[in-house]
């Protein structure tokens, strides 16, 4: 693999300083000549290894990490948006079996990438070098890719149900008819969390410019 990035000056993390995450984010190219034939790859660092990050992941809440891979062809005056590609990878600690368990989802499609002991190997397999699909370039075309992540340890569907239990709508989980732990407790917590902020951050990275 080729590394053509501006990982230094292309990555920006939106909940914290980027020197103290010490987070890498990178579009693999494939070899100069291969450039019109093979697609290229992700790869990342860092991203889960804060002490915040891995504080809410032991406690049961899982990170999603949504990524999007974008085509852009170089023109005179604007550059133009070719292809792109986007997929999401989910980490979830199982609290009650001890294990981490990794999925990536692709058009909707999960495949398990294992379930590990340790956070270090679940963050290993995460951030595992990732060959993406999307379209390629034409011969004689200059562009680059420029890669987009959204790392966010809750949804805003967990939001919305607290603020429901909130309101009284959720009362039949509290009376027993439900599990209160699903209900109330993540609920409780989803909130506190959202008000506490920093579970969401963004990053950039994008390659310098070439021609297949």
């Amino acid at each position: 693999m080729v590394k053509l990035s501006l990982v230094a000056a292309g990555v920006f993390a939106v909940a914290g300083p980027l020197a103290a995450q010490k987070v890498r984010l990178e579009v693999l190219l494939p070899p100069k000549e291969a450039w019109a034939d093979e697609t290229p790859a992700v790869s990342s660092a860092g991203l889960l290894s804060d002490a915040s990050m891995r504080d809410l992941l032991a406690n049961g809440f899982p990170a999603r990490l949504h990524y999007r891979l974008e085509r852009w062809a170089s023109g005179r005056w604007f550059d133009d948006l070719k292809a792109a590609s986007e997929w999401d990878v989910i980490l979830k600690y199982d609290v009650l079996g001890k294990k981490y368990q990794v999925v990536r989802v692709v058009n909707k499609k999960a495949e398990s990438l294992g379930e590990y002991p340790g956070a270090a190997d679940a963050e290993n397999a995460v951030e595992a070098a990732y060959k993406v699909t999307i379209g390629l370039p034409r011969k004689g075309e200059r562009g680059y890719y420029n890669l987009l992540l959204d790392v966010e340890t809750l949804s805003l569907s967990d939001l919305d149900e607290v603020q429901r239990w909130l309101r009284g709508e959720l009362k039949p989980a509290v009376s027993g008819k439900k599990n209160p732990g699903t209900a109330v407790g993540r609920g409780v917590r989803t909130l506190v969390v959202r008000l506490l902020g920093g579970e969401k951050r963004h990053y950039e990275a994008r390659t310098g410019t070439f021609r297949p």
